[in-house]
């Protein structure tokens, strides 16, 4: 054999030797990524080929599978309600990747969850039979919620303040899950989603952080009681009206010049809703202290899952005295959410207590057997003294019986709260936010609510806390107390 011959041989083999190895490469240690490949169709068509789990409200089902004949997908998801409960299930998409409960559990909803295998499975290397969740949402206050929003663009959150429950989930306008599922249309509907400059695909309950304006004063009041600043909601304040904002020549005032503000207790100042008042005791106490309190709340906790992870509702630090004041009112970088202000009146209403959030009660097999039970794994932490939840409880019902928070008020039911309305834009050029936070109890009941309007119909002059949020938060602690 010549030399030219050798050579070319030698060449030849090496190259079907790369091949193996390159070969041997993708199937053993590329395998894996490439069949978890969301490209990969193999996995749609495994995953949508037979029915999924269920998304459980009140022990009925608000999701379904649907027979599909002209695809290679033998099923796609439905669902019941789907506006009403699109803000708890996100949708399963042919075509997308899955959000909200349906792309948490998804493992567990097309049955891949290891925790679903029986011997059998594992012996014929088979899926699984597919598990269900079961949700803690209350679909009477999920629907009162919904149907007070109506048209305005806004969120809600309910909880049950003993136990942590979330018993309602609302965001608007809201969008139709089941127009995402069939792969063949999903791309239409998802265009006209996420071009539309409302963002309904957008979880306001959960997901965006807004000014929560004055009803951060309650956390503001919290932290002047703990501290010792102020013994009591009844002692008097050392508050100027107006009040310079320190290191500047601006004065700030209140909404109603007439409003009883200079030197108010901490009730009266809730009543009538003082910037000036509490201004100035967040001045007093020092930011360090007033976002102590916050953090006690939740705020600025990166990874508060419920298990859908909400964003991080966020009190700011590195301020002077002047920005400091303004987080006393809820303004400047002070942001939150309804499930964040939600848990501010949760845990006053529950005399301190902060109970984990949750909007999962249990996750089952396909026997129901549970697999998780997430009630008996929420933690309960004291945030504030039982007093000091007393005294704040006291205020807001002032708030409400004879305050800026009247239209929530229910018969035969008590009934605390705080308005708030959030400046929004610059120079608060655009529509402001208007927030509601309460709580009501009767008959051995308990629910907390915070609602959030962006935009309404109203005019601006109309825009406050109890003409448009406090109607909401009143619709759904009736839905909660009554049932």
């Amino acid at each position: 054999m010549n030399k030219t011959i050798r050579r070319a041989s030698v060449f030849a083999l090496l190259l079907v030797f790369a091949l193996l190895i390159r070969a041997t490469w993708v199937q053993f240690y590329e395998g894996q990524a490439l069949a978890d490949d969301n490209d990969n169709r193999r996995n749609a068509i495994e995953t949508y080929s037979s029915p999924l789990g269920n998304i459980i409200v009140a022990g009925k089902a608000v999701t379904g599978s649907e027979r599909v004949t002209d695809s290679d997908l033998a099923y796609k998801r439905t669902y019941t309600n789907g506006k009403l409960y699109a803000a708890v299930t996100g949708y399963a998409s042919q075509a997308y990747a899955p959000t909200q409960l349906e792309g948490i559990y998804a493992d567990l909803l097309n049955g891949t969850d290891s925790r679903l295998k029986t011997v059998m499975d594992t012996v014929t290397n088979q899926r699984a039979e597919p598990g269900d969740v079961i949700t803690t949402i209350d679909p009477a206050v999920q629907k009162a919620a919904y149907d007070a929003l109506g048209d305005k663009k806004g969120g809600a959150v309910a909880i049950d303040p003993t136990t942590g429950k979330i018993l309602a989930v609302v965001s608007t306008p809201s969008y139709d899950p089941s127009s995402l599922t069939d792969a063949n249309t999903a791309a239409s509907a998802w265009k006209q989603l996420t071009t539309d400059s409302d963002k309904p695909l957008t979880n306001r309950a959960l997901r965006q952080p807004l000014p929560p304006g004055s009803t951060f004063k309650l956390v503001v009041a919290a932290a002047a009681l703990e501290d010792g600043l102020y013994s009591s909601v009844d002692e008097k304040t050392t508050s100027p009206d107006p009040y310079t904002l320190p290191g500047t020549v601006t004065e700030l005032g209140n909404e109603s010049a007439s409003a009883p503000c200079e030197n108010a207790t901490i009730r009266t100042a809730l009543r009538y809703s003082c910037n000036t008042v509490f201004a100035k005791m967040a001045v007093d106490l020092g930011q360090d202290k007033v976002k102590a309190m916050a953090e006690k709340f939740g705020f600025n906790d990166d990874q508060q899952d419920v298990p859908v992870r909400a964003y991080t509702s966020v009190y700011p630090s590195g301020m002077d005295k002047s920005s400091t004041a303004q987080t006393g009112i809820g303004q400047f970088d002070v942001t939150a959410t309804p499930l964040q202000m939600a848990m501010v009146s949760a845990a006053i209403a529950n005399g301190g207590k902060l109970v984990t959030p949750h909007m999962v009660s249990t996750i089952t097999d396909n026997g129901g057997d549970v697999l998780k039970n997430y009630d008996d794994e929420a933690s309960t932490e004291q945030i504030v003294s039982s007093d000091t939840a007393e005294q704040l409880q006291s205020a807001m019902q002032t708030v409400v019986e004879k305050g800026t928070g009247t239209n929530a008020l229910i018969d035969g039911v008590t009934v605390g709260g705080k308005t708030g309305t959030a400046q929004h834009g610059e120079n608060n050029s655009q529509t402001p936010y208007a927030w509601f936070t309460s709580y009501g109890k009767a008959d051995g009941k308990e629910v907390a609510v915070a609602v959030v309007v962006e935009q309404s119909n109203a005019a601006r002059s109309e825009v406050s806390g109890n003409g448009l949020a406090a109607p909401v938060a009143k619709a759904m602690m009736e839905a909660a107390l009554k049932n």
